[in-house]
């Protein structure tokens, strides 16, 4: 993420003596990508952020694969999901490759009672029910329905929910995420004809320093599994931070979609990318207004992805039968398109107010139990006549 913030005091000059006030320094952390040539931040702590004290347990939680090597068009009915209280245990993968893990969650508690870090994946989790604040140690972001939160890897964070119907799409992601490139200048600043801006950027603030010693619970995630450790001070003791690595909030409801007189390809609604995939938004827009256009999508071939779309709320105009919460698969190796009758049915139209999240990866993905138990076991005939 091209953009600098920061929160709290921090010394003018990088790798200085930052004294406290009552005597003593200040530890600094270098929060860092790629080692020392990517996007990074630097931190000042009133503690020392490498006291562990003990490692209490690990335990696996890679994902059990059901279907390995998959051509069938799936769909998943999401909301069927059953809620957990605990934040981890109610993540489900649905979908992984070498690449990202792609799943649902429905957390009916905030997770208060320990602190999580994905030390191998950046997070980006977007709320589709739930209203509350993501607290970090660089500082919190209010979220509430229609929220992308973009969590980079490494950062020790909690959740706090205001509600209990709580409903979470997730994408962890072995690669950062980023805004398009098309949609930037050299600096990184985005374009007159981007879709959204640095203004719409929900950035951290209220920054929390505590400085407590005792016993604080991290769960890190590391290699599919996940290591209880037991830290000798509270996480959150940073008094100041500034850079360009950090977590932050983007509402889709702020993305603007781009239109054309003809049916305009997925790319237009790109919101992020990866070296690996691919997110879009579909959001509320004009249809296409060429005389004779044909407002639903053409049929297309899978032939270097794998699509995955997340239904948010509306009438997605080229499916029959879609419900909040569903995810269909459509993997590469067959074409697909919209529904039978879904083409004659859209033209005319002007408008449509469908929400949707949609990721397209270049690995294909491996679908897990947990998906599989939520399948509906007849998408991939929908196309029949």
């Amino acid at each position: 993420m091209p953009l600098y913030h920061k929160l709290g005091s921090f010394p003018q000059k990088r790798h200085t003596q930052f004294e406290k006030p009552n005597g003593g320094l200040y530890y600094e952390q270098l929060f860092g990508t790629e080692g020392f040539h990517g996007h990074s931040s630097l931190s000042y702590h009133v503690h020392r952020p490498t006291q562990v004290k003990e490692i209490l347990n690990s335990y696996s939680v890679e994902p059990k694969i059901a279907i390995g090597k998959n051509i069938k068009s799936l769909l998943f009915k999401g909301f069927e999901l059953k809620p957990e209280n605990d934040f981890l245990d109610s993540r489900k993968a649905m979908l992984v490759n070498k690449d990202c893990i792609i799943g649902l969650a429905a957390p009916k508690e905030s997770l208060t009672k320990y602190f999580y870090k994905n030390a191998d994946a950046d997070e980006m989790l977007f709320i589709h029910k739930g209203k509350g604040k993501l607290r970090t140690m660089l500082g919190n972001i209010p979220f509430e329905y229609g929220d992308y939160l973009i969590i980079p890897r490494g950062i020790i964070y909690q959740i706090e929910f205001e509600t209990e119907d709580n409903r979470l799409f997730y994408v962890e992601s072995y690669s950062p995420f980023y805004t398009p490139k098309r949609y930037k200048n050299q600096s990184g600043q985005h374009l007159e004809h981007s879709p959204f801006c640095e203004r719409d950027f929900i950035l951290p603030n209220e920054l929390e320093t505590h400085d407590e010693k005792g016993d604080f619970l991290i769960k890190i995630k590391k290699e599919g599994i996940i290591h209880e450790v037991l830290y000798a001070t509270h996480p959150f003791d940073v008094v100041g931070w500034d850079g360009y690595n950090f977590p932050y909030g983007f509402s889709i409801h702020n993305f603007e979609p781009i239109t054309g007189r003809v049916h305009q390809p997925p790319p237009v609604h790109q919101t992020f990318e990866t070296a690996t995939f691919v997110v879009c938004s579909f959001c509320p827009r004009l249809y296409d207004y060429h005389p004779k256009a044909i407002p639903a999508p053409y049929n297309h071939s899978n032939i270097d992805s794998d699509e995955v779309l997340y239904y948010v709320d509306g009438d997605f105009m080229s499916r029959n039968n879609i419900e909040q919460g569903h995810i269909t698969l459509h993997p590469k190796g067959i074409p697909h398109g919209p529904a039978p009758g879904a083409m004659e049915r859209s033209i005319g139209h002007k408008e449509t107010h469908e929400l949707a999240v949609m990721v397209d990866t270049f690995r294909p993905l491996m679908v897990t139990e947990e998906a599989m138990g939520l399948d509906d076991g007849q998408y991939y005939k929908s196309w029949t006549e």
